[in-house]
């Protein structure tokens, strides 16, 4: 056994980072740029990502719980192999508390023992967002961007709210659509000195129509699993950046321009959102599907995220091109993440070491 094997083995404890460290941390990473080099890895075949463990189960109050533990390795610069667990109750926000929380785990790739253990909610909202700016820079070409619809007010919405505020160079209007008033408020209230800082004016629909109407950016945000959003609602040129997944209906995915998702295998496995029913239905072809002939209530999805970080298939090609991006979520995207956090939080002396 060498030095450097006996060294590592000696090592006994691990780093802890708390939210509040999580964020301060993150302040000094380019998430979307992280996201980048995530997609290229993915797209270049140079990471790992097995199916999730789910659990779920009822409790006292016959309520239905998950736990969900999504590992993934990522290869390149990064060398980094990681685990997600978050779990939800949907009972919990009467509780005072959040719906969802978790851990995200590192580990070691020489030795497999756990490097850092940190908070996972504020990494899974930022990534999430991230994920939607990179696909925005993917898919708007000279198109600009001067208003923004957000449907829903949750942690979701707020994560995308501010992020957009500071990408979008042209970004002056926010309308946000929830059916609780006191919801919007709060987002208000909470992004207001980001809205002020960028000279940004958010103000609040009537419905998801009047929002989705007006803008040239649509991110609907929700807990639905029920579709709503038309394809006459959106105006020539949109970007609809589907992350709650249910809130179009098929036609949009039937007439959109462009359909692009971020892992074709994730989306199409999975029966319960909207493309993989379709796809049951054999009404989505797979994006690297040459031999099938398109039929009459077919559509082919045009591309992955990761093809446009590489080059290999465009986005936008048309000013009025009216865009569908449908974010699964990977671990990929947590765990690269959160190496980069990890890394920023030991330059700045962040968390507490906590022993084995």
């Amino acid at each position: 056994m060498d030095a450097s094997s006996i060294n590592v083995s000696q090592h006994s404890s691990f780093l802890y980072l708390s939210r509040v460290d999580v964020v301060k941390a993150s302040q000094s990473v380019d998430s979307v740029e992280v996201m980048r080099q995530v997609f290229g890895l993915h797209a270049s075949h140079e990471t790992l990502l097995p199916d999730e463990a789910y659990l779920g189960w009822q409790n006292q109050k016959q309520e239905s719980l998950r736990s969900l533990n999504m590992p993934s390795y990522l290869g390149g610069d990064l060398d980094i192999a990681g685990t997600k667990i978050i779990n939800s109750n949907p009972g919990n926000p009467q509780r005072n508390l959040p719906r969802a929380s978790g851990v995200t785990l590192l580990f070691d790739t020489l030795t497999a023992r756990i490097q850092c253990i940190m908070e996972a909610a504020y990494i899974s909202s930022l990534r999430t967002a991230s994920v939607s700016a990179l696909s925005v820079e993917l898919c708007q070409g000279p198109k600009e961007i001067t208003t923004l619809a957000v449907i829903g007010a949750g942690v979701l919405a707020e994560a995308h709210i501010a992020l957009f505020i500071q990408r979008l160079a042209r970004l002056r209007r926010v309308l946000m659509f929830d059916f609780v008033l006191e919801r919007m408020q709060a987002c208000y209230e909470n992004l207001l000195p980001l809205l002020q800082q960028y000279n940004v004016q958010m103000s609040f629909a009537e419905s998801a129509q009047q929002a989705v109407e007006q803008a040239e950016l649509v991110v609907p945000a929700t807990t639905t699993t029920t579709g709503y959003i038309q394809y006459n609602w959106l105006n020539p040129g949109t970007i609809l950046i589907n992350v709650s997944l249910d809130d179009v209906l098929p036609e949009v995915v039937f007439r959109a321009d462009k359909v692009i998702v971020d892992d074709w295998t994730l989306v199409k496995n999975d029966p319960r959102r909207l493309i993989g029913r379709m796809y049951r239905a054999g009404q989505i072809i797979a994006p690297d599907d040459a031999e099938t002939i398109i039929e009459a209530g077919q559509r082919k999805i045009d591309a992955q995220i990761g093809d446009l970080v590489l080059g290999t298939r465009k986005g936008r090609e048309r000013a009025e091109d009216i865009i569908l991006v449908n974010p699964f979520g990977l671990s990929i995207e947590d765990i690269g993440l959160a190496s980069h956090i990890y890394q920023r939080a030991q330059a700045l002396g962040l968390g507490t070491h906590l022993d084995y």
